[in-house]
C-alpha cells in the first residue's frame, strides 16, 4: 500500500482526464491521474478517428489516446494505472482508496470517469466492435457512405442516429423489439417521412455475422419476438443505440446528479455540488459524447480547479 499526495487528483483517463492533466501540469500543480479500468476511455475501442482537430489524415482511436497520455506525461502528469473505489467527500483534503489498496490524498478532485454505451451483450457484437459495430453514428457514420446499415433501438437516440446516418448511408434499417417507438412524435414523423429508413418491428438481433479476414460485418440474423422466425439482413454496419449509462457509482449519494444520473454542474462550469470537486467529459454531458467536447471540458475543469486552489491559499493567509 502506498500513499500519494497532490493538489489535484484526476480520476479517469479519457480525453477529459488527459486534457485536465495537461492544463494542471502546465499550471505547475503537479497533478496525479488515476487511469481507471478502461485506460484511455471509449476511444480505445474505436478504429479511425477523423474529426479530432490537428490530424489531417485519420488516426486510430487507441493511438490518439496513447499520444494524449504521452503528452500528459511529458508535461509532468504522474499517471498511475489503478482504479479508485471509494472517496471520502466529508473531510479535507479528500482521501481516495483504490483497488490496489493505495491511498490518494488531494486538495481538489476532477472526476472524468465518462459514460459507457449499453450493449446488446451477444458474443458476435463484441467480436465485431470497431469492425462494423459502433455505438456512435457521429463518430463513424462517414465511413458508411453509400452502404447499408442498421440501427438498434427505439428511443430518441436511435431515431436521431438513424436520421443522421441517412446523410451518408444508402439505406438505414431500424431494428426495434416493440411495435411502436418510444421516441417523441416529432422524431417519429421525421423517420416516417425519410425514404432511406426502413423499420423492422418486433425484432431483435440474434447474431451479427461477418468475415474473418478482413474482420468485418456483412449482415445480421434477426429474430421476430412474436413468431421466433429468423431472417437475414445484409448490412455493412450496425449501430447500437440503446442508451449510455454514466459511470457515477463512485459519487452516488455524495454529488448531485441530474435526472439521467449524470453529474450536475453549474451553468457554463465544471463545478459540482461539492466545493473542490469538478466533473469533466461524458460524466457530465449526456448529449454530445464527442472527444473534442470532453477534452474542452477537461481544460475548463483544470482551470477552475486552479482558481479554487488559489482562493484556498489566499483564505489561509
Amino acid at each position: 500500500m502506498a500513499e500519494y499526495k497532490s493538489k489535484i487528483l484526476i480520476i479517469g483517463s479519457g480525453p477529459a482526464g488527459y486534457t485536465a492533466g495537461i492544463y494542471a501540469a502546465r499550471a505547475g500543480l503537479k497533478p496525479i491521474l488515476v487511469s481507471g479500468t478502461q485506460v484511455g476511455g471509449q476511444l480505445t475501442i474505436t478504429t479511425e478517428v477523423e474529426n479530432f482537430p490537428g490530424f489531417p489524415t485519420p488516426i486510430q482511436g487507441g493511438e490518439l489516446m496513447q499520444r494524449m497520455r504521452e503528452q500528459a506525461q511529458n508535461l509532468g502528469v504522474q499517471i498511475i494505472d489503478d482504479t479508485i473505489t471509494e472517496i471520502d467527500f466529508e473531510n479535507r483534503p479528500f482521501v481516495c482508496s483504490s483497488e490496489n489498496a493505495n491511498s490518494y490524498v488531494s486538495d481538489s478532485l476532477i472526476i472524468a470517469t465518462g459514460a459507457s454505451a449499453r450493449w446488446l451483450g451477444i458474443p458476435s457484437e463484441t467480436k465485431f466492435r470497431g469492425f462494423g459495430v459502433s455505438a456512435c453514428a457521429t463518430c463513424d457514420g462517414f465511413f458508411y457512405r453509400n452502404r447499408n446499415v442498421a440501427v438498434v433501438g427505439g428511443g430518441n437516440t436511435a431515431l436521431e442516429e438513424a436520421l443522421y446516418l441517412t446523410n451518408f448511408a444508402k439505406s438505414v434499417t431500424i431494428i426495434h423489439r416493440r411495435d411502436e417507438f418510444r421516441a417523441d412524435k416529432t422524431m417519429q414523423e421525421r423517420v416516417k417521412q425519410n425514404p432511406k429508413i426502413n423499420v423492422a418491428w418486433n425484432t431483435v438481433v440474434a447474431e451479427i455475422v461477418g468475415t474473418e479476414t478482413p474482420l468485418g460485418v456483412t449482415g445480421i440474423k434477426l429474430k421476430n419476438v412474436k413468431t421466433d422466425n429468423i431472417s437475414d439482413l445484409a448490412v455493412d454496419g450496425v449501430f447500437i443505440a440503446i442508451g449510455h449509462h454514466p459511470n457515477t457509482d463512485l459519487v452516488k449519494g455524495h454529488l448531485k446528479l441530474d435526472d439521467e444520473g449524470y453529474i450536475a454542474t453549474k451553468p457554463d462550469s465544471c463545478e459540482t455540488s461539492v466545493k473542490g470537486v469538478f466533473a469533466a467529459g461524458d460524466i457530465r454531458d449526456p448529449h454530445h459524447r464527442q472527444a473534442i467536447i470532453a477534452a474542452g471540458s477537461g481544460c475548463i475543469a483544470a482551470l477552475e480547479a486552479e482558481k479554487y486552489l488559489n482562493e484556498q491559499e489566499v483564505s489561509k493567509k
